[in-house]
């Protein structure tokens, strides 16, 4: 059994997602970044940087688990799928796992702040994030044009990198003239384990859609508290 600490994030997201995906049982314990659950004594015991997920395997002499990429990793040999065990197909997914960890996800998460949450609109930081978020994603669309999946077969790494390019909206990130990309993420999107996946703990796609102005601006106004604290939360 797994306990799996999250929220609705892009990174909270990919560990819900592993977990749908690889039918692996867990209980979900809903972590409240606004009102800073993510700092108490009992979550930092399990992970001590304070961030989400996290994960705690019971079946493991409570054994835990943080940072979302560690988290997919650990899940993938646990169940053993989603992961090659041959040494250049495995290190072809982790690559594209690392893409996503150090490249897509640190970028859409700056663009997100100066173009969601910041209190003022520095526009050449907008325009720094959102243009090497684009330039990210036609690397990806690039790759994708001659398979169908990040690395050869349907991984991890797809999970991790299609949980924060779907957010491409709310970070004013087109992905316009990228066929190769929308192709793809409409088929990991189409998966039943991805659809459950992003419902845990809640389902928030609308609102990184941005069609509902209303509750994105009162989104984008709680999270700013967090933002402006320099802390999101959010491994």
């Amino acid at each position: 059994m797994i306990d799996l600490y999250t929220s609705p994030t892009p990174n909270g997201y990919k560990a819900s997602i592993a977990l749908e995906e690889m039918g692996i049982e867990y209980t979900t314990h809903a972590i409240d970044l606004m009102a800073g659950e993510q700092k108490t004594p009992e979550f930092l015991a399990i992970c001590p940087n304070g961030r989400i997920p996290a994960i705690v395997d019971r079946d493991a002499g409570d054994f835990p688990v943080f940072e979302s990429g560690a988290i997919m990793i650990y899940l993938a040999e646990l169940c053993g799928q989603y992961l090659p065990t041959e040494s250049r197909a495995r290190s072809r997914v982790i690559q594209w796992l690392m893409f996503q960890m150090g490249g897509i996800g640190p970028m859409m998460g700056q663009a997100n702040v100066f173009y969601r949450y910041f209190p003022e609109k520095i526009q050449p930081a907008i325009d720094r994030y959102q243009n090497e978020g684009r330039r990210l994603f036609g690397v990806l669309d690039g790759h994708l044009a001659k398979q169908q999946y990040l690395a050869d077969d349907y991984s991890i790494a797809d999970m991790a990198n299609w949980a924060w390019v779907r957010t491409h909206r709310w970070s004013g990130v087109s992905i316009e003239g990228l066929e190769h990309l929308s192709r793809w993420l409409g088929d990991v999107g189409s998966r039943p384990g991805v659809q459950r996946g992003v419902k845990v703990p809640v389902d928030i796609a609308e609102l990184m859609d941005a069609k509902k102005k209303e509750d994105a601006d009162a989104f984008s106004n709680r999270a700013r508290s967090v933002v402006t604290g320099a802390d999101t939360g959010n491994a």
